[in-house]
């Protein structure tokens, strides 16, 4: 029988947890870097705002399924929130590039705790046959802050000032207790059984790698979709598109995942996601008149893809290992979603300080494209344990 997801015990402190630590992720994203170019950085500088965010949250995930084994959840999460936060109220100090990447490392530590743990916890509570629709109720109430804070904190910090932004950077200070309520129930479920099974990596390139490229176009559009676009307007309206899309994608994947199984939709999402890049690429190759209507098409375009590519590569790497082994999973799958999202950010800042940033678009659009054969192949499915 068939037990409504969000009424799980675990999920209500879950998706606390990962709404305020995610909206200090939102609130930042966009606006960290233009913090670094209001203290003189140029395009390259600030993408390694991002990039340097990124970089260390994926060398934190390496090590965050040792940590929880010697530290308990409990612990690891609340720590995370904490690194997550604390660094927003630390900016308005000074915007010299130097000290904004290393407080954007330091946060990075705490978005590594957070997001391995998260969909870790999602695989811990809900039985296989739902993952699907769990996976998007997590997915929405993540995707639910970048819809509202992707868009309006570049606007916020430009039109009312850096000190809301930072302010709402460090709402994940008020996860905390929810990852402590957490930790509580996750100790309260029986102990998996060790198999002495060597964690099977092998299995998990492929929708990592599947992500990356996706991830690696949706980080250089937050990166830069207020840089690129000649209207601040148009930058929210696009940005917002783009969220809610992705928003949307990532919810309703997961039902059609649970019925049809996820691999028949992976496909058509990489395809799409490198054709909305290039319509994009098209709309900026002026940067002093975009095209609004290409720009919007593309980013809902993308946005689609970006949204339902986080459900089903997720879905196939947890399917792709037993229960003992979904936190080194989890790590596997943000590892590719946090260094697509660094690498975008880095990649076209690079590439556009030299050429333009619709060359530098187009180059992610072939990179999207170059993993299609991953995403055609079937492999097989870990042992049910």
């Amino acid at each position: 029988m068939s037990t409504n997801v969000w009424r799980v015990p675990g999920m209500r402190p879950l998706l606390a947890m990962s709404f305020l630590g995610f909206s200090g992720y939102a609130a930042l994203l966009p606006a960290a870097p233009l913090w670094a170019v209001r203290g003189g950085a140029d395009e390259a500088g600030s993408g390694l705002v991002n990039g340097v965010f990124m970089l260390v949250t994926v060398l934190t995930q390496l090590v965050v399924p040792i940590a929880l084994r010697r530290f308990g959840w409990g612990p690891v999460m609340a720590a995370g929130m904490l690194f997550l936060g604390v660094p927003s109220l630390l900016h308005p100090l000074s915007d010299d590039l130097g000290v904004t990447l290393a407080l954007s490392g330091v946060r990075g530590m705490g978005f590594g705790v957070l997001t391995v743990t998260g969909s870790a916890v999602v695989a811990e509570l809900v039985p296989a046959a739902q993952r699907g629709r769990a996976v998007g109720v997590y997915g929405l109430a993540i995707a639910s802050t970048q819809v509202g804070l992707l868009p309006a904190a570049p606007w916020l910090a430009e039109n009312v000032g850096f000190g809301l932004v930072f302010a709402l950077g460090a709402l994940p200070i008020l996860g905390a207790p929810a990852a402590l309520a957490l930790a509580r129930v996750l100790h309260s479920l029986p102990e998996h059984e060790e198999a002495g099974e060597r964690t099977p990596y092998g299995r998990m390139i492929r929708p990592m790698l599947l992500l990356l490229a996706v991830t690696l176009a949706g980080g250089a559009l937050i990166t830069f979709t207020a840089q690129m676009s000649s209207s601040s307007g148009l930058t929210v309206v696009a940005l917002l598109l783009f969220s809610v899309a992705a928003a949307l994608s990532r919810w309703r994947m997961g039902a059609l995942a649970d019925r049809a199984g996820p691999d028949r939709f992976i496909w058509p999402l990489v395809v799409l996601s490198a054709a909305g890049m290039l319509v994009i690429a098209w709309s900026v190759r002026d940067p002093l008149a975009t095209a609004g209507a290409a720009l919007l098409l593309g980013m809902a375009v993308v946005g689609v893809c970006y949204g339902g590519l986080q459900n089903l590569t997720m879905l196939v790497t947890f399917a792709a290992v037993r229960r003992q082994h979904y936190s080194q999973a989890s790590a596997v799958w943000n590892i590719g979603f946090d260094a697509g999202t660094g690498a975008g950010s880095v990649l076209v800042g690079l590439v556009a300080a030299g050429t333009s940033f619709s060359t530098a678009l187009v180059v992610v659009a072939g990179c999207c494209l170059a993993t299609l054969p991953l995403a055609l192949a079937r492999p097989g499915r870990a042992p049910v344990g």
